[in-house]
């Protein structure tokens, strides 16, 4: 049934189409039994898939990735779906408009997508606000960058000012250094900014009365050098773990054709030409620590064998996005029954 729906919706633009479906799915929400319809179709049974990871209990381990509820407007409504947790944002301190569209593209033929969107979103008050107002008892992250004018030197205000908007709302913090759609973003991901970077954010968790955990989103395209880093600086700075991965700049192995590839231009490619190169960074991170810290795996994850592998890759927790597109709302029912058996 979905695959008839894909085939109409995949007809439209994707970030229109996009928050069309978004609104409607709200609108059935809000209807009598409209929950309970949602709930029937794509929820999901918890029993045996239960965990806790970081001190939070999750009640399944399936989550949805950053970038799909940038402003956190659909998390009763995504909770009803299944989802163990979700991941909002990328949001900064600033509203801000993203890059020019269109910025969003399917290569259908790859099961992926190629995104520059520019962490557009609503600013971080504004999450904050809305999930003053949910009502579902999801686990909810909340995934934080700094405002593509913000000069590198200065981020880390950025990263501050987005930690203590979101900090009574959120379960988690992501800090996002690896986007490739900021200007000199990724360039955060070295050592020694990484490290005050990180160093700060946890004297600011410190100061709280209960901390929350924090974890750090890296891309898939770290040479191993930058992996042992990555790993010598989350064990040094005591965070949580790491989200692993990002998306990538690699066009390799592609289906879709070079031109096609060529014409879309700049942006990070998601979905299934990212799962094996995903799968190594989360195998070899899991090695080098020696499992000393929980890795949340985001990468190529359409199917319950998909996501077993990122698991025993070294992977706690999984999450989808361009799955979920491609897949449709009973993913995470299907990927959890695969789990189960």
């Amino acid at each position: 049934m979905y695959n008839l729906i894909k085939n109409i919706l995949f007809r439209y633009p994707p970030e229109s189409i996009h928050h069309s479906v978004m609104r409607g799915m709200k609108t059935i929400y809000s209807l009598p039994l409209g929950k309970q319809i949602l709930e029937a179709f794509c929820g999901v049974k918890t029993k045996g898939l239960e965990r806790e990871v970081f001190g939070l209990k999750f009640s399944n381990p399936v989550g949805l990735a950053a970038g799909f509820d940038k402003d956190a407007k659909y998390i009763d409504e995504l909770a009803s779906l299944g989802f163990g947790f979700v991941e909002i944002g990328t949001v900064t301190p600033v509203a801000q408009p993203g890059n020019d569209l269109p910025r969003l593209f399917r290569l259908p033929a790859d099961k992926a997508l190629i995104n520059r969107m520019g962490f557009n979103n609503e600013g971080a008050v504004a999450a904050a606000r809305r999930l003053q107002h949910k009502k579902s008892n999801i686990i909810v992250g909340g995934n934080i960058g700094k405002n593509k004018v913000t000069p590198n030197e200065e981020a880390v205000s950025d990263y501050e000012k987005c930690f203590h908007a979101l900090y009574e709302v959120v379960d988690y913090f992501v800090v996002n250094v690896s986007s490739p759609n900021t200007p000199n973003l990724r360039a955060l991901q070295e050592k020694e900014p990484l490290k005050q970077l990180l160093h700060h954010l946890q004297f600011l968790n410190s100061q709280k009365k209960v901390q929350k955990p924090i974890l750090l989103k890296i891309a898939p395209d770290l040479t191993t050098e930058q992996l042992d880093d990555i790993v010598e600086i989350v064990q040094e700075t005591k965070l949580a773990g790491i989200v692993a991965t990002n998306t990538t700049i690699s066009r390799e192995g592609l289906q879709t054709p070079a031109a096609e590839v060529t014409e879309i231009g700049a942006g990070g490619l998601s979905g299934l030409p990212v799962k094996d190169k995903s799968t190594e960074v989360i195998r070899y991170i899991h090695k080098k620590s020696n499992g000393a810290f929980p890795i949340i795996a985001v990468g190529g994850i359409f199917t319950a064998a998909d996501a077993q592998e990122k698991l025993d890759a070294g992977a706690a927790l999984v999450q989808v996005y361009t799955g979920f597109i491609y897949e449709g709302p009973t993913i995470v029912k299907k990927i959890c029954a695969g789990l189960r058996r």
